[in-house]
């Protein structure tokens, strides 16, 4: 299936600018750049049955507060734990699966990954639907996000002949990548090492 194949990516490749701290990425105003002296905040965001919720109780561990998002029932779940020395939060947040909202969670997950003090976007996709799910990753890239693409379920997609090159895909997109099977953790640990180089670094310390 070629439209999975990153040597034949069917999306545009883009320019990296700007944003340096993976080495490639989009600049981002300041109030979502981290510093060391401020507490790191992550969000998850994709849509249903992507393995979100799931990769945040790996992330997170038993450290979890569930609470509705200020002035509607929308829940969110945050969750608190110590990566590369650090205090770091992560926001499970609710299904999105544009950032023109729809439904009152879409509007939720939104207005919380473009208002809050969010300093990094983790996207969780199914590496099943890679195809239609990057319509999503695309507008997370257009926003000036700082931004990390989760491929999760590549077992699931193998077994269909599907097959992700992370490093082609993050050549493609300027963004970092991780390729996963949350249920059985693997790339568990890619992923928190990828986190950990953005807790340890400042946005101009790196290059790719």
């Amino acid at each position: 299936m070629d439209c999975h194949d990153c040597h034949q990516s069917c999306q545009p490749k883009r320019k990296n600018t700007g944003w340096k701290l993976f080495g490639f990425g989009s600049k981002r105003s300041v109030k979502n750049n981290f510093t060391h002296s401020s507490q790191t905040t992550i969000a998850l965001v994709g849509s249903p049955n992507v393995g979100k919720s799931l990769l945040f109780n790996l992330l997170t561990g038993t450290y979890v507060t569930v609470s509705n998002y200020p002035g509607t029932t929308v829940e969110v779940s945050k969750g608190n734990t110590v990566i590369a020395g650090k205090k770091v939060t992560f926001l499970d947040t609710p299904g999105m699966y544009s950032l023109i909202p729809i439904t009152e969670e879409e509007s939720v997950a939104r207005d919380l990954i473009m208002n809050e003090a969010v300093n990094l976007v983790i996207h969780v996709v199914d590496a099943k639907h890679l195809g239609r799910m990057l319509n999503l990753t695309l507008q997370l890239i257009e926003a000036q996000l700082p931004l990390l693409l989760v491929v999760n379920m590549i077992d699931e997609a193998q077994k269909l002949g599907i097959w992700v090159d992370e490093n082609q895909l993050a050549y493609q997109l300027g963004i970092p990548v991780v390729t996963m099977a949350a249920a059985q953790k693997v790339g568990l640990k890619k992923l928190i090492a990828k986190v950990a180089d953005y807790v340890q670094s400042t946005p101009l310390s790196v290059t790719y």
